[in-house]
């Protein structure tokens, strides 16, 4: 009697014993299955933390580590999606232009899918180079023993140098242009004349003609100012440029005289020409303006031999491009 139950009891613990191997087997095909994964969370402040999980969705990553994610925040992968094969989670702030395009969305409901996607479009950057002319100067000599018209005796060249640029694109429209380099690839040749005294008035580096064909007097302020008088005939590389922070530097819509900037009006020029200096530019004489300017600005890569012209945008300032051209200083 007592030998049965002692194998009764002996088989009772074999079958306890093997019900507890199925459990631990089963919890390790189960731990198994929920693999744990180093996770790195990237937050929109670049502050990264790495953290062990068993989920793979994406929401549920987040969640289990208390992080929320803001209205005006993007997540990839997607908050709804799995987890990639990098098991990496970044968290960015969105874009203005994505900003401004859900703001649009929102007050107006006919807004076209097109504007949209251009609120949405990638900017593309561009390494761009280019050869641009150096203007040569014109030096005259006071020939007052002599008698006659005047003479070139050194013919004057223009330089040549290379400027490399990184422009932006968005919607293939260039929105920003910085200068990375310049290398001059030739030096400008100055042009020597020789001019009779009675022809001219001479001035150190700046020639001052009256052999010249001087612009019909007009209707323009400027114009009345300076009828009359005679002119400094010299060639200068032409640029344009706005008031925005790309192109100066500041927002204040300020000139270095203290007045406001007006579009085919202003020029910024270089300290060797006064504030208030009229310029006329006959190649411009189509514009609003009739090709008059005044000197109301400076600029601080603007020597000599530059002239800025000030636009209403930093479109307009970027089409009119550089562009060598004869112009007629007039000092007041």
């Amino acid at each position: 009697m007592i030998k049965n139950e002692k194998a009764s009891l002996s088989i009772k613990k074999i079958i306890t014993i093997m019900i507890l191997l199925i459990f631990a087997c089963g919890a390790g095909a189960m731990a198994t299955n929920a693999k744990i994964r180093n996770v790195k969370i990237v937050l929109s402040n670049q502050y990264e933390i790495n953290v062990l999980t068993t989920k793979t969705k994406i929401s549920d990553i987040l969640e289990e580590n208390h992080i929320v994610v803001l209205p005006e925040e993007n997540v990839v992968p997607n908050i709804d999606s799995e987890l990639s094969e990098n098991k990496t989670i970044t968290i960015t702030k969105a874009s203005k232009e994505g900003q401004d395009g859900i703001k649009l969305a929102e007050a107006n409901s006919e807004v076209s899918i097109e504007q949209l996607l251009g609120d949405y479009a990638p900017v593309i950057e561009k390494i761009i180079t280019e050869q641009v002319e150096i203007p040569f100067e014109t030096i005259t000599k006071n020939a007052s023993s002599e008698e006659g018209t005047s003479k070139v005796i050194t013919k004057g060249k223009n330089g040549l140098k290379e400027i490399i640029y990184r422009a932006k694109f968005k919607n293939d429209v260039e929105i920003e242009r910085i200068v990375l380099s310049e290398t001059i690839i030739e030096e400008p040749v100055n042009q020597v004349v020789q001019i009779n005294k009675e022809a001219v008035t001479s001035r150190s580096n700046v020639e001052r003609t009256k052999l010249v064909e001087l612009p019909k007097t007009s209707d323009n302020s400027l114009a009345k100012k300076v009828e009359g008088k005679t002119p400094i005939v010299k060639t200068f590389n032409t640029s344009a440029y706005c008031s925005c922070t790309k192109c100066c530097g500041k927002t204040s819509n300020t000139t270095s005289s203290g007045v406001a900037p007006s579009t085919w009006h202003t020029i910024a020029a270089g300290t060797a020409y006064p504030l208030g200096t009229i310029i006329y530019i006959p190649a411009l004489q189509d514009k609003p303006n009739g090709g008059w300017f005044i000197v109301q600005d400076r600029g601080g890569s603007i020597s000599s031999n530059k002239l800025d012209i000030y636009m209403g945008s930093h479109t307009q300032a970027l089409q009119y491009g550089r562009k060598n051209l004869e112009c007629y200083v007039y000092e007041m």
